[in-house]
């Protein structure tokens, strides 16, 4: 989920109004991993050569850094209340609602999804973990994209007045920080209360590695296609064969099993990957196509599709519950278990309805909702 507009003083890949097709495309690809990647749906990972959680989630980081401006700097409280309007609040919003819609579901039903609606669970635990009612845990990732964004920003203040606001100092030291991280997590060092720092300060320099792609790497990016994908391509197989695991978890700092600087690495491959996929598909994609909108509208998708996926299984368990079919679903594992995906017959191309769904779903309802609010205005 990404917070900015995809306007870039860049020229390639540009439409008119400043759109940026290219990096349009690679949110809307992002968004996409995040939903097949909750379904275990490995559509895009290329033949499992690029895992999703070895670079999705720091994938979104990337891109809103690639976005950051140097301008915003001159007007740091309208920089923090614009993102507090973009971000915090229709996150707030939903989050009430979702409690609520938890709340019902347990009393109402044998579901055990969810805490109860407290202060702490409406506005702190979303900063501590995300994980308070469960049907919106995708969007864990939006506070801490906040405090990350409003955390470059006053670190850039503070170089700028010292005369150290230098991308390569930057990337370096965050990148120290990060690595510093993950060597804690293997070291069982980043547990409990340590979590929310630990993903924070393991995400930032992934937020540096866009500021700095734009600023010092965009414009020598112009290695052909073929020598550019046989690079990406052969180092990442090289790191399948050798690293015991790519994947790891962001939100839990855990599963490093390689040491610190290999989860960089694959950040760095997967972005470089799916950044060149992007470019090319940016003049066919254009700024009209519906992979566009996706890649415009990538907040209710990170927001409702788990939600939209348990809507899926409510209906399908209403079936097997009314007419005898679907005599397989598994009832205990639906009310106890988020990530219970039923599939009819136990086919796996059944995961394109709860992704097509899952991303479907939540842009009709912004839609929806932008038309509703527009008429009362």
């Amino acid at each position: 989920m990404t917070s900015m507009s995809y306007q870039t003083e860049s020229k390639e890949n540009t439409f008119p109004g400043g759109y940026n097709a290219a990096f349009g495309i690679l949110s809307a690809l992002a968004i996409i991993m995040v939903a097949a990647g909750h379904l275990g749906y490995n559509i895009l990972t290329v033949g499992d050569l690029f895992p999703y959680y070895s670079f999705h989630v720091p994938l979104f980081m990337f891109i809103s850094g690639y976005f950051y401006r140097q301008e915003e700097q001159e007007r740091p409280f309208s920089y923090i209340k614009k993102k507090v309007r973009r971000l915090l609040l229709p996150y707030f919003i939903c989050n009430l609602a979702y409690g609520l819609i938890a709340w019902l579901l347990r009393l109402w039903g044998d579901f055990t999804f969810g805490e109860p609606v407290t202060v702490k669970t409406l506005f702190l635990d979303p900063f501590l973990h995300g994980y308070q009612y469960i049907y919106n845990f995708a969007a864990w990732f939006v506070p801490v994209l906040f405090l990350i964004e409003v955390m470059n920003l006053l670190m850039r203040i503070v170089l700028r007045a010292i005369r150290l606001d230098n991308e390569w100092l930057i990337l370096t030291g965050t990148l120290a920080v990060g690595m510093a991280v993950v060597w804690l997590a293997i070291n069982g060092h980043v547990w409990g209360m340590y979590k929310m720092p630990g993903r924070i300060l393991f995400l930032y320099p992934c937020f540096q590695m866009g500021q700095f792609y734009r600023r010092k790497l965009e414009s020598h990016d112009r290695l052909g296609n073929l020598p550019y994908f046989a690079i990406v391509l052969g180092i990442q197989v090289l790191l399948n064969l050798c690293c015991n695991g790519l994947a790891y978890s962001c939100v839990w700092c855990t599963a490093f099993a390689n040491g610190p600087v290999i989860p960089y690495v694959t950040v760095v491959s997967g972005v470089a990957f799916w950044l060149r996929v992007s470019k090319i598909l940016a003049p066919v994609c254009g700024n009209n196509s519906a992979v566009a909108y996706l890649g415009r509208n990538t907040y209710p998708v990170m927001m409702h599709h788990i939600m939209v996926f348990m809507v899926i299984k409510m209906i399908l368990a209403a079936i097997a519950a009314g007419t005898g079919y679907l005599a397989d679903f598994d009832f205990e594992r639906f009310y106890t278990d988020i990530d219970y995906c039923y599939l009819i017959k136990g086919a796996e191309a059944f995961k394109m309805v709860y992704l097509a769904a899952g991303i479907v779903l939540p842009l009709l309802l912004q839609r929806g909702m932008r038309a509703l609010l527009k008429r009362s205005s």
